[in-house]
């Protein structure tokens, strides 16, 4: 599917709390009973190019997506907030909660898919969280950054890291160690941080996919 027609199925949606509200985009395939929820790294949105992509290969597989800001507009002007991953990680459950308090998705099983510091902010949510977490697919991430939690994440991990984003893949080395929950960590060969190379970013969709087929619940 073109990221153009996956967005044309997408739903504008806005969640909410006293003191938050950020925009998202929430797409429900036929006969869902799973949602990825994508945590954004480094300042992305929920327009993001690279995780509309990826969201467009699981919805052919079945499985809902909600892309959101982490940050509201305001927030984004300040560079910290980017790096705040207690912040990150409460707007990953305040969405979490938005779903599960949704008819038509309170019901699906919950996968997080975290990129740089989305991915440290999806590990500490999903421990922060009292929902079940069922999976969790870190694209060029910094699992590093939630080195409080990596002992205590249940949700089984796959850590896809470019095979020449050096300097990260040791961070997911280290990080990797320290997981006790089922894990993977993969390296695409020739891929450096973004994945911005032929075929790196179908690989890393192709990845995230298969785990998420093979973790989450299966549609009908």
């Amino acid at each position: 599917m073109r990221v153009e027609a996956f967005r044309a199925r997408q739903q504008e949606v806005w969640i909410e709390s006293e003191t938050v509200r950020v925009g998202g985009f929430l797409a429900v395939p036929d006969g869902a009973s799973s949602i990825v929820l994508f945590a954004h790294g480094s300042g992305s949105s929920r327009f993001s190019t690279r995780n509309s992509y990826v969201a467009s290969v699981l919805h052919e597989a079945g499985i809902a997506t909600l892309l959101f800001d982490l940050l509201m507009e305001e927030e984004e002007a300040d560079r910290r907030n980017v790096f705040d991953i207690d912040l990150l990680a409460s707007r990953l459950r305040l969405a979490t909660e938005w779903v599960k308090g949704r008819p038509v998705t309170g019901e699906l099983d919950i996968g997080y898919f975290g990129a740089s510091t989305g991915s440290a902010a999806a590990l500490k949510a999903s421990v922060e969280t009292p929902h079940r977490i069922s999976a969790i697919v870190s694209r060029g991430g910094r699992p590093d950054m939630a080195l409080d939690v990596l002992d205590r994440v249940e949700a089984p991990t796959l850590l896809i890291v470019g095979g020449n984003d050096y300097g990260v893949i040791e961070l997911n080395e280290a990080a990797y160690e320290r997981l006790r929950c089922e894990k993977r960590l993969v390296l695409v060969p020739g891929a450096t941080h973004l994945f911005e190379e032929p075929g790196a970013l179908e690989k890393v969709a192709l990845l995230a996919k298969e785990w998420f087929v093979d973790h989450l619940k299966r549609g009908a």
